[in-house]
């Protein structure tokens, strides 16, 4: 994509969607290890490590794969992911993450209408997160709706949602017509970038199809954590625990 275009959209709309961010090849080397790190390492791992859908065995979130996994570390630190990553972050891009969001078909659950933010506690809020397509992303199964613009209005005030995995959502929803927000409808391999102030939610997944999501959370190195976001997001966590 043109850096220059990407950079003003970015930051006119909080969002923006980069095609084939990666290769099919690199899609299927993505899939195999997270098959192979759920059926051989995660058993072992700490709770901080996953979050489990209603049934309490299919993997809804894995947390901190740059920490148990190398082959993910590796990923996220790449040069040309993170020198792309630079001008949006408005200096050098620190790796804060890499994480699924699985949507399991038929049961994947939802998320509620939320600013990333409200988790990551940091200010100035140059911080975004790198939503990259593994399944494709259909209007059926649970794709992302990001409302563009909202980051500019700074952090909403916030309620623990009762969800685990995503223990603090938005006191009150944003009132822009669903219709008038952008869905994130993807191929694998697809991308879209949100800044960390940026409204988005998602609906359950129903379908038969599964929606498997691969993030890559930066932030720039001269970010700090804002101690009233932090508190605010400690409390959520107390009351619904991500495992």
């Amino acid at each position: 994509m043109n850096s220059i275009k990407l950079l003003a959209d970015y930051e006119n709309d909080g969002v923006v969607l980069v095609p084939q961010f990666l290769s099919a090849d690199e899609v299927a080397s993505v899939r195999a290890e997270l098959d192979r790190y759920i059926r051989d390492d995660l058993a072992a791992q700490p709770l901080d490590a996953r979050t489990f859908e209603k049934d309490e065995k299919t993997v809804r979130n894995l947390w901190r794969l740059e920490k148990y996994n190398p082959w993910f570390l590796a990923l996220g630190e790449r040069e040309d992911i993170k020198a792309l990553i630079a001008p949006l972050v408005h200096g050098e891009p620190v790796l804060v993450g890499v994480e699924t969001f699985n949507k399991p078909a038929r049961i994947g659950s939802g998320v509620p209408y939320h600013q990333d933010n409200a988790y990551f506690c940091q200010t100035p809020p140059d911080m975004l997160t790198v939503w990259i397509a593994i399944d494709a992303v259909t209007q059926a199964n649970g794709p992302v709706f990001f409302v563009k613009g909202s980051h500019k209005g700074g952090m909403q005030p916030t309620k623990p949602s009762g969800v685990r995995g995503n223990s603090i959502g938005m006191a009150k929803p944003s009132n822009v017509p669903l219709s008038e927000q952008f869905c994130g409808l993807l191929e694998p391999g697809d991308a879209t970038i949100h800044q960390c102030e940026t409204i988005h939610h998602s609906a359950p997944n129903t379908t038969d199809h599964s929606r498997l999501g691969l993030l890559l959370v930066y932030r720039g190195s001269h970010t700090q954590t804002d101690p009233q976001l932090k508190q605010a997001y400690a409390a959520a966590v107390a009351a619904t625990p991500p495992a």
